[in-house]
């Protein structure tokens, strides 16, 4: 059986506040449209992709983001979103391919001084199951670690399989932090870093993909151009997820 490559691509978009300060979800779609979808991704997750207040509605137009791209949006069941009017769950929001067979999902409440989550993915593609799970983790390390913490105690619930997981993980450090290591998440979460924030001169590689045995991450890459670095404060990150 042939090893899989996954194009997984991360993007926290600031909930469509640029470098002018103004809040404008069209610069986020475009972006995606002529940016981000030619690569052609297999998962694309956005992080900040909601309001920032309770309800968390929703900001961005997702039908136009699924056409540009793809891909499907993975939360068309409502449990999978913080509220009827949310795009995704606490800004949160996936997109698969449509080679993905869905066949769980569940929404993750993590602990924190702003509210935080976690989306869960398990699918079939091509005969193998693979895991998705995106998420915005805390600015502290400490609470990295309880979220992280209580993410691999869900893992540990669930049927063993390949999980991916991406999105603003807040860990500025290239080695990594305690919050992935497999005495706290229960299983080794590994994946190249690159520099994403500020978006228009990154020095911190906040935006993270990575995987765990016995795929591995490959060829990661940051997106530059203007419209993005106008359309939120982060670049998008992508890289390629084997699946043997």
């Amino acid at each position: 059986m042939r090893v899989l490559r996954l194009k997984c691509m991360t993007w926290n978009i600031h909930r469509a506040k640029g470098s002018d300060g103004q809040v404008d979800p069209g610069r986020i779609e475009s972006a995606i449209s002529q940016i981000l979808a030619p690569a052609a991704p297999d998962i694309l997750a956005l992080q900040e992709a909601d309001e920032e207040c309770p309800p968390h509605g929703g900001i961005l137009n997702i039908a136009q983001i699924s056409k540009a791209t793809g891909l499907a949006y993975a939360h068309q069941d409502a449990a999978l979103r913080w509220g009827p009017d949310s795009g995704g769950f606490l800004g949160t929001i996936l997109f698969l391919h449509n080679r993905f067979d869905q066949t769980h999902a569940d929404v993750i409440d993590l602990p924190g001084h702003c509210h935080r989550g976690a989306v869960a993915v398990e699918t079939l593609i091509d005969g193998r199951a693979v895991r998705v799970i995106s998420t915005h983790l805390s600015l502290s390390q400490p609470l990295r670690i309880v979220q992280m913490r209580i993410i691999g105690q869900y893992l540990m619930r669930r049927p063993k399989m390949q999980t991916i997981l991406l999105g603003d993980l807040n860990e500025w450090r290239p080695w990594g932090g305690a919050a992935f290591c497999k005495a706290i998440v229960g299983t080794s979460l590994k994946g190249p870093a690159k520099c994403t924030f500020p978006a228009r001169w990154p020095i911190l590689p906040l935006d993270r993909i990575l995987t765990d045995a016995p795929g591995r991450v490959e060829s990661v890459g940051v997106l530059d151009h203007p419209g993005i670095h106008a359309a939120s404060d982060h670049r998008p990150l992508h890289a390629l997820v084997t699946v043997p």
